[in-house]
């Protein structure tokens, strides 16, 4: 590599650039001969950070800086470098050996170049950038990759009105790329305040996506090799929690959006449209999101199982939903003098459905205990309370004994007192189970 580099040092920036990448390639292809998983040592990824990112090596120098022309022509070169290279096996490594962070100064320099090569790749559809941005979304932690997405959002959603056009057609070329970008951003806007409330020309092309193909969010769990346990602090394997947690919070966070703001303790005297508030459109798109996850959820019994991981793997961890409910908890208190009842209705009845259809499918493994506890501090909702509490309805699984949900073993309230032979009390209506069956149509409406 030391010679490498003394050859490097005498050309350009732009040449130097462009060579790097020619002996890393020649590089990555010789080790990918004899190992099927290289391990990317330190000097390779010395070179690219003095020659790539302008990373000097010598303490104490100045940085070197590329002009907008010259950056442009590096994206260009490092576009068409991975256009052309027809192994995909060196693309992901010479990609990762480019973008992974190494916890270094060089970190803030790759994660700058890194949104700008795939807002090019997105806008003149590089297929195998996008493919490998894909696989570095699921493989960084996520402190990264809510990065590149801000990066795509900023690009695509609020800079240029209209350019939102040029990033809904990757929905053909990658859905791998989609499928990750869509849990990026979930997990970048979480509604926790008005400003990480997801634009509305983002929402309207994710809804889109997913209404069309709701298959879409799936993408990475149906191909992707599933750890016993799952990293911490990376992506989850779907994007489904993010999903929820949209349309949960949704009603509560538009509505607080809405507050009137107060100045010198008066309220303001009229709040305008612009000023927050769920308009018809974000309501009708997030009630439409919440029908496609919910018909999502209903297909993940059958991929569990397929995979062996039914009653085994979780896709929507108990312990995100602790803080959702408490989320929720927190907004409806703060709103209840602005009398959201609707919304604080709509926003549990919302929840109501995520959870028994996450738990009747085995996307959700939980006691019924443990959703009584999760549940208890809310605002009271009936149908969060049928939930919690029955009735049990028959589940189709054959490893799951009659009348429970998965991984559910308390018996629902107000049952454990009914006889086994009801016809000796005829004056004991039964009530009429309803099971889920995998590959129906989902009879279910939007709360207006």
């Amino acid at each position: 590599m030391s010679d490498i580099r003394h050859s490097l040092l005498r050309r350009d920036a732009l040449s130097a650039a462009k060579e790097v990448l020619y002996h890393l390639d020649i590089y990555f292809s010789s080790q990918l001969q004899s190992a099927p998983l290289p391990i990317v040592d330190k000097g390779p990824v010395e070179l690219l950070e003095e020659f790539v990112f302008q990373v000097p090596k010598e303490r104490g120098a100045q940085p070197k800086r590329l002009n907008s022309l010259q950056e442009l022509q590096l994206l260009e070169i490092m576009c068409n470098y991975f256009q052309e290279q027809t192994k995909d096996s060196v693309r992901q490594i010479i990609f990762s050996s480019l973008f992974s962070p190494q916890g270094n100064k060089a970190d803030d320099s790759r994660m700058s170049l890194l949104g700008k090569l795939v807002s090019m790749a997105v806008a003149v559809c590089r297929i195998p950038v996008l493919e490998c941005a894909a696989s570095w979304l699921q493989r960084t932690p996520v402190v990264y990759c809510v990065r590149l997405a801000r990066a795509l959002v900023d690009d695509y959603c609020c800079l240029v009105p209209g350019s939102v056009q040029t990033l809904k057609q990757i929905f053909s070329a990658s859905p791998r790329f989609c499928c990750q970008f869509i849990t990026s951003v979930t997990a970048l806007y979480d509604l926790a305040s008005d400003d990480l409330i997801p634009p509305l020309d983002l929402l309207e092309m994710i809804v889109n996506w997913i209404f069309e193909d709701p298959r879409l969010i799936l993408i990475t769990f149906l191909n992707t090799p599933i750890a016993a346990n799952l990293p911490i602090g990376f992506l989850e394997l779907t994007p489904l929690t993010g999903l929820i947690r949209w349309c949960v919070k949704a009603p509560l966070a538009y509505k607080r959006k809405k507050k009137p703001s107060l100045s010198n303790g008066h309220v303001a005297p009229k709040v305008t449209k612009d000023s927050g508030g769920m308009d018809r459109d974000s309501h009708l798109l997030y009630s439409k999101l919440h029908l496609s996850v919910l018909q999502v959820l209903m297909m993940l019994q059958v991929h569990l199982t397929e995979k062996n991981l039914y009653g085994r793997l979780g896709l929507i961890l108990f312990d995100h939903m602790v803080p959702l409910v408490e989320e929720i908890n927190r907004l409806a208190d703060e709103l209840n003098p602005l009398n959201a009842s609707q919304e604080i209705e709509l926003s549990l009845d919302r929840l109501a459905q995520a959870l028994q259809v996450a738990m009747a499918s085995g996307a959700l493994l939980c006691t019924r205990d443990d959703l009584r506890t999760l549940c208890s501090r809310l605002p009271h909702n009936n149908l969060l309370q049928l939930v919690i509490s029955g009735p049990v309805q028959q589940s189709p699984h054959a490893a799951l004994p009659p009348g429970f949900y998965p991984h559910i073993h308390t018996p629902p309230l107000g049952y454990g007192a009914v006889p086994a032979h009801p016809a000796a009390h005829p004056a004991l209506p039964t009530h009429p189970g309803h099971t889920f069956i995998s590959g129906m149509t989902f009879p279910f409406r939007p709360i207006r």
